[in-house]
This record gives structure tokens, C-alpha cells and sequence, in this order.
């Protein structure tokens, strides 16, 4: 009936689960893909190399709903400074920042926003691109989410730099 799925996979089990997830069960979001990173190459701290999986998700702009205070508080990853987020941002994914369970995590989105700030130093401009993928993965008609990211969100970020660059 053309509805809209998303899926949990890639948080407690590995990569076949976010497989799974797109091939078995149709989904259009990933809910965490915390272990997507298991199906890349890396060097150092870069990323030199993307499994089939890996490169399948960014290709087909498959959104990858990050939820970095339940990633540690569940032990998807062991800590903050091991999570994969800046990987996936710095390849291209369609990152969003999501709560998750709010009340387990006690969490909100500034929470989420600061905690991507403040650990991986994100900018406004990062930010901004990190809230334009929440909208275009929204599961809202095309107008809507438009409409959204030219009337509220562009618009809301625009304010931020100019009272930021005033207050410099």
C-alpha cells in the first residue's frame, strides 16, 4: 500500500541485519546502522573502502537515523569517541540525528545536536545539512518537506549565523 518503512537494524546485530532490513523486509530508513561501519575499510581514522552494503546505502541515499545517546547507553558502540557518526558523515550518508528512546536516554534533540558538537565538533553548516537530511527522509509529501526545508529550516539556520556572526 506504498507506506512508508523504517527498520532497527545494525545496532545489536551486524550488517546483515541492516541487509535484511532493505532487501527482506523493504525498508526506506535505517533506525541506528551503528555497524554499518563493519562493511568498510578503514585506515587510521579514514575510511579507505566500502564493502557492497556500505556503498549500496550511500548510493541509494538510504538514511541512516543516528541515535547517539542510546548507541552507547545499548553498547552498540562502546562510547562516543568510537562511534561511527563522523565517518558516515564525512563519506556523505544521509545522516539524520534522532532521540530514539528519549525517556530510557534521557535525551532530546539539543541534547543529540550538542552532544554532535560538542564530541565531533560539528559545525553550523553541518548542522544545517544534518537537519535538511531529517526533512528530505521525512515521511511527508514532497511539497511539504520543500516546503519545510525553504520556509523553516533554511530560514532558521540563516538566523543562527547572523546572531552568531553578531555576537563575534
Amino acid at each position: 500500500m506504498n507506506f512508508a518503512i523504517t527498520i532497527h537494524a545494525g545496532e545489536s546485530f551486524g550488517p546483515e541485519s541492516i541487509w535484511q532490513a532493505l532487501q527482506y523486509c523493504g525498508a526506506h530508513r535505517i533506525g541506528h546502522g551503528t555497524r554499518l561501519i563493519e562493511d568498510m575499510v578503514l585506515y587510521g581514522n579514514e575510511v579507505i573502502r566500502l564493502g557492497p552494503l556500505a556503498q549500496y546505502v550511500l548510493d541509494h541515499r538510504i538514511p541512516i537515523e543516528i541515535c547517539l545517546s542510546s548507541n552507547v547507553h545499548t553498547g552498540a558502540t562502546p562510547s562516543l569517541a568510537q562511534h561511527p557518526f563522523p565517518h558516515y558523515m564525512a563519506k556523505g550518508y544521509r545522516v539524520t540525528l534522532n532521540t530514539d528512546n528519549r525517556l530510557m536516554s534521557r535525551t532530546t534533540m539539543t541534547d543529540e545536536l550538542m552532544l554532535a558538537v560538542e564530541h565531533f565538533g560539528c559545525s553550523l553548516d553541518q548542522l544545517e545539512k544534518i537537519t535538511i537530511n531529517g526533512m528530505k527522509s521525512a515521511f511527508a509529501h514532497y511539497d511539504e518537506r520543500i516546503a519545510i526545508i525553504f520556509d523553516r529550516i533554511k530560514p532558521g539556520y540563516a538566523k543562527l549565523r547572523a546572531e552568531a556572526q553578531r555576537g563575534a
